[in-house]
């Protein structure tokens, strides 16, 4: 079923529903991997974790199995919100291909949540089975809400993936249950969630159900946090605590410092961070709220200017999960949440709605194939929560962790990529990532396939077949990436000027479209170095290597013999790129004629007066995406600079 949702009346661009986007290669690839592996092993592992002995109400209350931390927090709190995401991972394979027995899975998970939900709409299997009595008494640490929102988000999705309700009328019923609890009405709790994630999830009710007290909700939860007097305050002194006294000690932690619109900069948890843009995004494209839209791009100039890793990867900290300094980027400690990198990517096509510019669709395809995409291995069975950008050869992809919020959130992610690479307006089309992929995209009187055929992200040579329903008029936009230093367009194979169409870097070819008609898009995969700001220390002295999309690494399983940092990068060391298709799942290699430090002569000694001296040495780098899959040993992103 292709239940369409309502478009956001002030977003520029919508996104098309899922099932319009059919990937192949690369990404068809991937999505296969989260269907017919990851979507299966999600469920299981939350079951062996004991979830559903929580959720079940059929059987007793289970005892704590992730002891507190902190006083009064436990990951087992969360479980919720981990359901919530295997099924909107089920929902996005669904969509693409019915599968009885996955189904009849989330089937059984969904009756539990119905069972467990009680008269008055409440449902959270922390509050209900174990500390009943307590619920919306902790906002600020207990995450209620967030739970809530990630079932809700689940629940949109497998509607609209299998035309089923039960789970979406159950959602509709707690979200009444808390519309009424929450407000500002003189009887009703002036609250938001400590971890912020319910504000988009009632955007994608509203627009499914059109129900518009759903979106009255969401704006109020972004309106109301960080207003005086705070409500974090107020809730501790009515537990009888110290509001100043708490695990991490200040709102900048969950972003409740300030008003939204008046925080200047990207701060705290990284993840709590990109949900909140995320929402706060999603309400100025309902409400065409132009103050929100100025904050945003105020965030968005701090994140990218001084808080963010060359992959996309986001939070170098892992006592706050997130923000520290300006700058601060260590790369062998970088906590760099998979979730956060997740995050950015929605984060990123919100902004791409509101206004299409390529600065934004480049940080979506970063995040994307960086960031987020190392954070699951190329089976799809082991998860990495940190995403270091160097290695001593001893982090790994595990199979589950006591907070196992990263692989349901990269599986969903994969399983739904296909919405992300389209948009749709009313007399406009978009696409902002390459990759081989046919879309069903609607105009305002007219529908448009469009058929991508390339290797992308190995070649960037794109070649778009356009099939309107009937000769019509509209305007299809291209992002040109930044890095694309030479690109060309041609339609019909009549070469277009690039640079005269090209506005916020994305090609406008506006005419009068034809069945048959098709666009060659050629894009340059050079590969570049990349230097850091001379305010990032650890990368002082050190380059990065890019090729399109993609970052790269070295191995020490490719690059024996020396230690990786003993390895110095020529200014004028030539790359050659390969494509090995028996690696790794098939990519592209780089190569280049380096220099290594040698050790021999050092003898015993650990300092001299005389530099070491350096042999010449070839070396081979793999795409960061794809670390960790051989032999254990170094890996480092951040080379050293001839």
């Amino acid at each position: 079923m292709d239940a369409e949702p309502n478009p956001a009346p002030h977003a520029r661009l919508r996104l098309p529903a899922v099932p319009r986007v059919r990937m192949d290669g690369f990404w068809g690839g991937r999505i296969a991997t989260v269907r017919d592996v990851t979507a299966p092993i999600l469920r299981r592992r939350c079951d062996e974790a004991g979830m559903m002995d929580q959720i079940d109400p059929s059987r007793p209350v289970p005892a704590l199995r992730i002891p507190f931390q902190n006083g009064n927090v436990t990951t087992q709190m969360f479980w919720d919100s981990d359901y919530g995401k295997v099924i909107e991972t089920a929902a996005y394979c669904l969509a693409g291909r019915r599968d009885s027995a996955l189904e009849a899975t989330i089937d059984a998970v969904i009756d539990r949540f119905a069972a467990l939900q009680q008269q008055d709409g409440y449902l959270s299997s922390w509050y209900q089975r174990m500390q009943p009595g307590k619920r919306w008494t902790n906002l600020r640490d207990c995450h209620e809400l967030y739970c809530a929102g990630h079932l809700l988000e689940g629940a949109v999705a497998y509607f609209q993936a299998t035309g089923k309700r039960r789970l979406l009328d159950v959602m509709g019923r707690y979200m009444d249950h808390i519309a009424g609890m929450f407000g500002p009405a003189p009887e009703q709790r002036q609250g938001y969630c400590g971890h912020e994630e319910i504000e988009l999830a009632l955007v994608k009710l509203f627009r499914a159900t059109g129900e518009r007290k759903y979106l009255d909700l969401s704006r109020y939860f972004v309106d109301q946090r960080g207003r005086e007097p705070k409500y974090f305050e107020l809730e501790a002194v009515a537990r009888g605590e110290d509001p100043g006294v708490w695990h991490h000690g200040t709102a900048e932690y969950n972003q409740s410092h300030l008003p939204v619109r008046e925080q200047p900069k990207v701060v705290g948890h990284a993840v709590r961070a990109m949900y909140l843009y995320s929402g706060m995004a999603d309400v100025a494209a309902e409400f065409g709220d132009d103050s929100l839209r100025t904050a945003l791009e105020r965030l968005w100039d701090d994140l990218v200017a001084k808080r963010i890793y060359v992959t996309g990867g986001m939070g170098p900290s892992a006592s706050n999960e997130g923000f520290t300094a300006d700058y601060d980027l260590p790369n062998r400690t970088a906590y760099a949440e998979t979730c956060a990198a997740v995050g950015l990517v929605f984060w990123a096509q919100r902004m791409l709605g509101l206004s299409p510019q390529a600065r934004y669709g480049d940080m979506l395809e970063l995040a994307l194939y960086n960031g987020a995409l190392a954070g699951i291995s190329l089976a799809g069975d082991t998860f990495f929560y940190e995403n270091p950008l160097e290695s001593r050869g001893d982090h790994h992809r595990w199979q589950w962790h006591r907070c196992p919020c990263c692989p349901p959130n990269i599986a969903r992610l994969i399983a739904a990529i296909g919405t992300f690479a389209y948009a749709e307006g009313d007399n406009e089309l978009a696409i902002h990532m390459y990759a081989a992929s046919e879309a069903e995209l609607h105009l305002a009187n007219g529908r448009v396939t469009l058929t991508q055929a390339t290797d992308y992200p190995w070649s960037g040579d794109i070649r778009v077949a356009v099939e309107p329903d009937r000769p019509r008029r509209f305007a299809l936009l291209l992002r040109i990436p930044a890095w694309s230093r030479h690109s060309t367009l041609a339609v019909n194979g009549e070469p277009l000027d690039l640079a005269a169409i090209t506005h916020d870097g994305y090609a406008r070819v506006e005419r009068e479209w034809a069945p048959g008609d098709v666009v060659a898009l050629g894009l340059d995969l050079a590969t570049e170095r990349l230097y850091a700001n001379p305010a990032v220390a650890d990368d002082a002295g050190r380059v990065a290597i890019r090729r399109g999309p993609l970052l790269y690494c070295l191995e020490a399983v490719d690059n024996p013999g020396v230690g990786l940092s003993q390895i110095i990068i020529p200014r004028d060391a030539a790359w050659t790129a390969t494509f090995e298709p028996a690696l790794l799942g098939g990519v592209t290699t780089l190569h280049a004629d380096a220099l290594a430090e040698q050790t021999a002569d050092w003898d015993a000694a650990l300092y001299r007066t005389e530099p070491p001296r350096t042999t010449p040495m070839p070396v081979t780098a793999i795409p960061y995406y794809a670390w960790d899959h051989r032999a254990a040993g170094e890996m480092l992103v951040w080379l050293r600079a001839g």
